[in-house]
């Protein structure tokens, strides 16, 4: 399998990194090279994400068993309408999210948003991808301020998409548009400073690879949060990372959910924490 990105000036003046991801078998290639060549055949608009846009920019190839198909939820209809047609047993496992495409053992993932909600796959997805070739087809990949956000809220407990996030930071951060990812985020800055910080602590001699300006506004927001007092509605964004993981909040413990009310707060208190 083989992929062609367009070369990156690194600060020493090579080519940027390249990898695809290693599949498990040679079947498993035969089935991503066929979907793949049959979803530029339908010529629905889709990009490819997840690990072979990891691969892509930082030069990790790790073993994988699928592939990450992202699209616009009007269009995640039509890709599994178009490979039914052809014979692919299709799925819906969460129309809030997520489809998915079989043929035997194989399959792929058809993604339009996240599981939370948080994130919606648009024209901008589709304005900033960055064209290869995967399998000799000619496709285009998620671009690196979008892959984050993709990965920002995968915390679970059998599976954390942390190392992703740093490593793209790490290899792809002249690429991406923190401006963008802030406005991605804007509800959720505290995730995107959790994340920012986590790759300050993995690498120090790398600090400046994340924008001043932008650590400058997260710490002035959390300044900010200190001075004012606690949310009297008890709250859990717990389920955004993981429902199972935080299901104890909600059923027994009285915080309130992604969305709905909670319980108030006992003995609420003017000062801050």
């Amino acid at each position: 399998m083989t992929s062609a990105i367009p070369p990156q000036e690194n600060s020493r003046g090579g080519a940027g990194p390249l990898a695809v991801p290693q599949l498990v078998n040679e079947e498993a290639e035969a089935f991503v090279a066929e979907a793949i060549a049959e979803l530029v055949r339908s010529k629905i608009p889709f990009l490819i994400a997840g690990t072979f846009a990891v691969s892509a920019y930082t030069g990790i190839s790790r073993p994988t068993k699928d592939l990450d198909v992202f699209c616009k939820a009007g269009d995640y209809t039509r890709i599994l309408k178009h490979f039914k047609s052809r014979g692919y047993a299709v799925e819906i496992e969460d129309d809030r999210w997520l489809g998915k495409v079989f043929k035997g053992r194989f399959f792929f993932d058809v993604i339009f948003a996240s599981p939370n909600g948080t994130m919606l796959v648009n024209d901008s997805w589709f304005a900033h991808a960055l064209p290869v070739e995967i399998c000799g087809c000619p496709v285009s990949i998620a671009a690196p301020t979008e892959l984050i956000w993709s990965k920002s809220f995968i915390q679970l407990r059998e599976r954390y998409d942390g190392a992703d996030v740093v490593h793209v930071i790490l290899k792809a951060h002249d690429r991406i548009d923190w401006t963008r990812l802030l406005e991605y985020m804007e509800v959720h800055w505290e995730v995107l400073l959790i994340h920012l910080l986590n790759f300050r602590w993995i690498y120090p001699s790398e600090r400046n690879k994340v924008p001043q300006w932008l650590m400058d506004e997260l710490l002035s927001r959390l300044a900010a949060q200190r001075d004012l007092p606690l949310p009297q509605t008890k709250i859990c964004r717990g389920r955004m990372y993981s429902r199972p993981d935080y299901e104890i909040d909600v059923r027994e413990w009285g915080f309130a959910d992604i969305g709905g009310e909670g319980d108030m707060r006992e003995g609420i208190e003017e000062k801050t924490p």
